[in-house]
């Protein structure tokens, strides 16, 4: 498959390896395509990878992955032109949170939530025929790939309102290592799911953790 990724920061790069490995043909979409880090990442990662601007990237992705920083998503979205995600799979990996970090108790500030969420934002800025989906929000960029521990495999929680997108990312978690996908429902969903990346940051902060996740247990 081909797909383009908004966002050329650590998840961007960790997904678009990722894809490279299991089979399908990335393009990163950045402000600054000719950066020299990145096209020496390029060049690292073979004839399957490439970059260019956001519209470059969303024009050439049969399915689109949203990961940039939310401050930045919709002048994202909107240099990546707006009928470039009509009728397509768009996976929102974001998180609505400033780009302060971390306070000092380990809290991020989320700026929307209870009646609103990014991935409620996003699908209303794009095409109503778009089919966002959120996933891969609430884990550390560092075990999106082969999330293995030893306590077994953790829950990868996705939302969205159509179905056989829905599925289309099932499938593409599973290429990555998630055997565990919990569908909880339609896209108001990520309301309840965003949050728990704050869960994530603040126990990471306050236990000095990168290799922790979540897990739904299941009777």
């Amino acid at each position: 498959m081909k797909i383009g990724i908004l966002g050329s920061g650590p998840v961007g790069l960790t997904l678009g390896k990722g894809l490279i490995q299991t089979g399908h043909h990335i393009t990163i979409g950045t402000r600054n395509p000719a950066r020299e880090g990145l096209q020496q990442w390029i060049k690292q990662q073979g004839q399957q990878a490439a970059a260019g601007t956001f519209r470059q990237a969303s024009e050439f992705g049969e399915l689109i992955i949203i990961c940039t920083s939310w401050i930045g998503t919709k002048k994202a979205i909107e240099a990546a032109g707006i009928w470039n995600f009509k009728g397509k799979t768009v996976v929102d990996v974001t998180n609505p949170v400033d780009d302060k970090g971390p306070d000092e108790k380990g809290r991020l500030n989320l700026l929307i939530g209870h009646t609103n969420s990014a991935g409620e934002q996003i699908q209303a800025w794009l095409p109503p025929d778009a089919k966002v989906v959120k996933a891969l929000s609430c884990i550390g960029y560092k075990h999106m790939l082969s999330p293995n521990f030893e306590e077994g495999s953790p829950t990868m929680f996705i939302a969205g309102n159509n179905p056989e997108a829905k599925q289309t990312v099932v499938d593409l978690l599973n290429e990555f290592g998630w055997n565990d996908v919990a569908d909880m429902g339609s896209i108001e969903m990520s309301r309840s799911i965003e949050p728990l990346a704050v869960l994530w940051t603040a126990y990471g902060y306050l236990n000095n953790s990168s290799g922790h996740a979540f897990k739904l247990l299941k009777k």
